[in-house]
């Protein structure tokens, strides 16, 4: 009786013990789109996340509304496409927020575009060339060989912000490149089914995907980044030469899809529609999945080319 008596008075001084112990805190996370979000989520599972965007939203033009000056205000670190993407809303939330973590050249500011090599840079912008982003093409996301620099970046930054779990966030790291190495090979073998194929696109949210896959694009529904497909130049796609060559219309979840339905009655071409990033849905919750996604809808097309369906 005295040992069980020993044993229960042990166990509850552990208890005691545990209980007096501090809880780690969970890292509080704002990514200005989702992409961010769910890279974060594979390297810190427990994470607590806020996202400003979503795929139904065109992450240039987000309303930079209190609570996500709240979230900014709460977080340790946020994580953006940077680029300009942001451009007209990133600055007012960090402005009001007043968070001193998450400013420029602090751990707790990290722009996935200072980590890639961005296509089509330009020396000079104006507003007469639409919505240019003088540093290159923002949506590098969709960058099958890019994204591990991306997320190697990232895991380092995690862990200077969150120093007692950078072990555990670069053990994660290491586990999802393995992942993505694998998928990346997957990809490249279904590539071949569809190299030399062309699209219409609207925007250049898929170009780096495209380009990795052989994909060309035929023509662009924008007669300038960023502004919307007028009738003048809807018209005027129907005299582009390569638009015989096109295979179908390649338009995100979030875009206007009558410039897209208008030309596909002209032309007899399919309109693809597929979300520019991640969504709540299992089949592209994960970039990985929104990246196979893509693929299988344009082998669908190669196939409904090949055999009359779609």
């Amino acid at each position: 009786m005295g040992t069980d008596m020993t044993l229960r008075s042990a166990f509850a001084a552990a208890l005691m013990l545990v209980t007096a112990l501090p809880v780690q805190a969970q890292l509080k996370v704002f990514a200005c789109e989702p992409e961010w979000a769910a890279l974060v989520q594979e390297l810190v599972p427990d994470a607590q996340l806020t996202t400003a965007t979503s795929h139904l939203q065109d992450p240039h033009y987000i309303e930079a509304r209190p609570s996500l000056i709240a979230a900014v205000r709460r977080a340790d670190i946020a994580v953006c496409t940077g680029a300009s993407l942001e451009a007209g809303w990133l600055p007012m939330l960090l402005e009001r927020a007043s968070n001193p973590d998450i400013q420029s050249g602090r751990p707790g500011l990290f722009f996935a575009a200072d980590h890639a090599q961005l296509h089509a840079p330009h020396d000079h912008v104006d507003r007469s060339m639409g919505d240019v982003h003088p540093e290159g093409n923002p949506h590098v996301h969709l960058s099958p060989d890019q994204l591990p620099e991306i997320a190697r970046a990232l895991a380092r930054q995690l862990g200077d912000v969150d120093p007692e779990a950078a072990a555990a966030i670069q053990g994660r790291y290491i586990r999802w490149r393995g992942d993505w190495n694998r998928l990346r090979s997957e990809w490249r073998d279904r590539a071949e089914a569809i190299e030399g194929q062309s699209v219409v696109v609207q925007h250049s949210n898929y170009l780096y995907l495209l380009r990795w896959l052989g994909v060309d694009v035929a023509a662009d529904l924008e007669p300038k980044p960023g502004l919307p497909p007028s009738a003048s130049h809807l018209s005027g796609l129907l005299a582009e030469p390569g638009l015989a060559d096109a295979s179908a219309i390649l338009v995100a979840s979030y875009q206007d899809p009558q410039p897209a339905e208008w030309l596909a009655e002209q032309t007899g071409l399919p309109v693809i529609v597929v979300p520019g990033t991640v969504t709540g849905d299992a089949s592209t919750e994960t970039l990985g999945g929104l990246i196979g996604e893509i693929i299988g809808q344009l082998e669908s097309v190669r196939s409904g080319a090949t055999h009359g369906s779609l």
